[in-house]
């Protein structure tokens, strides 16, 4: 069954279009190493909460809307093998100085796909 690397992030309002171009560069490199699907979505419908939110998880600042990405992998040996190879690739060599996002904010995980219908 297929494997998930699931990915959120808060990003400045006005750093969209650089955001969405890293993102092609990313999802260029997760498909050369093994990724079968690569997504990117901009929050949307995304409500604050008092005790827990999307907005909350990543910190979210007024001028910030969260993104929801995922990468789609036939297996998780793939997954494993692939994010290893993509951590090692140069084209993921961003300067944190001038990535359109604060790193430090993003959470991530992988995840088994239990119903795909």
């Amino acid at each position: 069954m297929a494997y998930v690397s699931g990915f959120m992030a808060a990003v400045p309002n006005d750093k969209k279009q650089d955001y969405l171009d890293m993102a092609n560069i990313a999802a260029a490199i997760f498909k050369d190493h093994g990724a079968t699907q690569v997504v990117e979505a901009w929050g949307d419908d995304v409500p604050d909460g008092k005790l827990t939110s999307m907005p909350l998880a990543v910190q979210a600042k007024d001028n910030e809307t969260v993104v929801f990405s995922w990468v789609w992998w036939p297996d998780k040996a793939t997954q494993t093998a692939g994010m290893e190879k993509v951590m090692k690739d140069s084209r993921m060599n961003y300067d944190p100085a001038t990535m359109p996002f604060d790193g430090k904010r993003m959470i991530y995980g992988g995840f088994e796909v239990i119903l795909d219908v």
